[in-house]
């Protein structure tokens, strides 16, 4: 029953935390200043993500051809696009494919 309860916690926790903002700034104008580097969020984030996946425990860098063929393909992905959700899909796509096929 505690994993249950803990799960409950961190849900109502989560939708709380989440429809606070939105509620606070619903009726409001965001200013320019601040729009300005919320731009940059979705690829520092999505930068993050992929080096936490390529360092290896010992501090070194584990890629090999899955790695190298999706971030081949997301960085022509992005150039082209400048979507950063067709960008992630294109990515692990090719990620799994080339996995999978290894």
């Amino acid at each position: 029953m505690s994993v249950f309860l803990a799960i409950v916690v961190v849900g109502v926790g989560t939708y709380l935390s989440r429809s606070g903002f939105i509620l606070a700034l619903a009726n409001r104008r965001i200013p320019e200043p601040v729009l300005v580097p919320l731009q940059f969020v979705a690829p520092a984030v999505l930068s993050a993500l992929v080096i936490a996946l390529l360092i290896e425990e010992d501090g070194g860098v584990a890629i090999g051809a899955p790695e190298l063929a999706a971030f081949l393909v997301a960085g022509v992905v992005a150039r082209l696009t400048r979507n950063h959700i067709l960008t992630l899909l294109a990515g692990m796509a090719v990620f799994w494919l080339v996995r999978a096929l290894l």
